[in-house]
């Protein structure tokens, strides 16, 4: 039987890019129809405001231009996150730090990690092989006025409002790709002989048949967890924090906008700091097993300067972990219906896109290809779904904090997944390189490491190398700090950046 009518249940930032996915592909097929269903009594979360490089490859496609993008949403341009007290205090300093840049290591066809491993290390790892950390210190831009759309000097992502984005991915997957829209509760899926979904029942529209299904409804995940019974894999014991306070804090007009995720680590988790044009989305993330919720708000009001009162601030559980699979029948799960890391790297997102493009772009036109389709699609985002939980790991089991039990449980070994501590031993004798990340879906991959493991200073024996190599090696970092140089001259203050796009515009591509 032909797949003709797709539904997509569940709005927000997950229900419309899958939208906007399947209608880029599958929306110039006159057989093909998609619905999107939102409950308009479930509130959007509303959190998830940070994001990796790939998402302006997505928005490109969509045809969503990204002056329109960067007016409409509120946006700041985000290089790189900023890790704050990661490392022990006594050793490191307070407010000791580190980039997780977004630019790649320069230049490509050189290899600088061992002469930074053999030097003196009074220069960051991030400093020495890339400008970008500079621009990150100096709170420039990415890019300037001149640049064309989703083109910049340095790689970028964005942060914005999640609502207003949201909105604005509805618009466009209805007026460009001809996405139905239907407002109504979805009380239950019937389910066929065959044990899949034949239908969604719901309030106000009554019953609805459709021949594939993408479950967006959140951690609820009503149609592949509670119709179709695809259970939950904990994670709880890799990554220990499960909640979050979550607060938003108004910005002067003239206040300076880092260009980056700011992640500060307090003893039971961390904090995230992301500021846009005209508030900063603050959220305390933290272990309950570790810390009451009664201590955490007050870290978070000190963390604000004792104003967490002047503003209200929301709690949100995290279940920590994935669905055992994320394509059962004729259903598919994303965004938080699929699962859930924590916010640490802007997981959510990325996931998110990542997945509603691999199904759109490997999306089966016939009940007879489902079978070999969603093995496929489950293998590959399992796969992802691992490394990535590994990724996110990485950064609490290096440290080399000891303040509180919180840390030293993420240092046990029972918490370490077991591939994570193969490849730590191994790059305790050699560093990361490109062959040890032997699939295009590892999602985070040598560079993502890199600058984690030496931002907090992973002690991995330098190879020997000779004086041609430390010759040639020094004319590289030389290049580097000359370019960085002729960088800070050039580029925009962030703020500046931004009110010009708000203004003038990008220049169109």
């Amino acid at each position: 039987m032909r797949i003709s009518k797709i539904a997509i249940v569940g709005g927000g930032t997950a229900g419309w890019l899958a939208a906007n996915h399947l209608g880029r592909v599958l929306g110039t097929d006159p057989g093909v129809s998609i619905t999107l269903i939102e409950s308009p009594d479930v509130p959007v979360i509303g959190v998830g405001e940070g994001t990796v490089p790939t998402i302006r490859d997505s928005l490109r496609q969509f045809g969503i231009s990204e002056t329109e993008f960067v007016r409409k949403c509120d946006v700041s341009f985000k290089q790189a996150i900023k890790y704050v007290n990661w490392l022990d205090k006594a050793t490191h300093g307070e407010g000791n730090s580190y980039y997780h840049l977004f630019d790649y290591p320069y230049p490509f066809n050189e290899d600088l990690v061992d002469y930074w491993l053999s030097g003196d290390k009074q220069k960051s790892f991030a400093h020495t092989v890339s400008t970008q950390a500079a621009l990150c210190d100096a709170g420039l831009g990415p890019k300037r006025i001149t640049s064309p759309e989703y083109e910049g000097d340095a790689t970028y992502a964005y942060h914005f409002d999640a609502r207003k984005f949201a909105a604005l991915l509805k618009d466009n997957a209805m007026e460009r790709f001809g996405v139905e829209y239907v407002s109504a509760n979805v009380e239950r899926a019937e389910i066929d002989p065959a044990g899949a979904i034949r239908s969604l029942v719901t309030r106000e529209q009554g019953e609805l048949p459709f021949d594939f299904y993408v479950d967006a409804t959140g951690f609820s995940c009503v149609l592949l967890g509670e119709s179709l019974g695809v259970d939950f894999v904990k994670k709880d014991r890799e990554l220990l924090v499960d909640s979050a306070l979550v607060i938003q804090v108004p910005t002067q007009p003239d206040q300076e906008i880092p260009p980056y995720t700011l992640a500060t680590a307090h003893q039971a988790g961390w904090v995230w700091d992301i500021a846009l044009p005209n508030r900063r989305g603050v959220g305390f993330v933290y272990s309950s097993r570790h810390m009451a919720d009664a201590e955490a708000e007050q870290k978070l009001s000190r963390y604000l300067g004792g104003k967490v009162g002047d503003f209200s601030f929301r709690k949100i559980p995290m279940n920590v972990g994935r669905r055992e699979v994320f394509w059962k029948k004729n259903c598919v799960a994303l965004g938080l219906a699929q699962g859930f890391v924590e916010p640490l790297e802007a997981t959510s997102i990325l996931m998110t896109d990542f997945g509603a493009r691999f199904l759109a772009e490997r999306f089966p036109r016939s009940s007879q290809d489902l079978d070999v389709y969603s093995s496929q699609y489950n293998d590959t985002l399992i796969y992802s779904w691992e490394r990535v939980m590994e990724f996110i790991k990485l950064h609490y089991c290096i440290s080399d904090r000891s303040d509180s039990e919180f840390w030293l449980d993420n240092r046990s070994e029972s918490s370490i997944p077991e591939s994570l501590a193969k490849r730590l031993k191994l790059w305790s004798s050699r560093h990361p390189k490109n062959l040890d990340f032997f699939s295009k879906f590892e999602i985070f991959e040598v560079e993502n490491f890199l600058y984690v493991l030496y931002g907090m200073q992973y002690s991995t024996a330098a190879t020997a190398r000779g004086r041609e190599y430390h010759e040639k090696s020094q004319k590289v970092a030389d290049t580097v700090a000359n370019v960085t140089t002729d960088m800070l001259k050039g580029m925009p203050k962030h703020r500046d950046l931004i009110d010009k796009v708000a203004r003038f515009g990008l220049q169109k591509q």
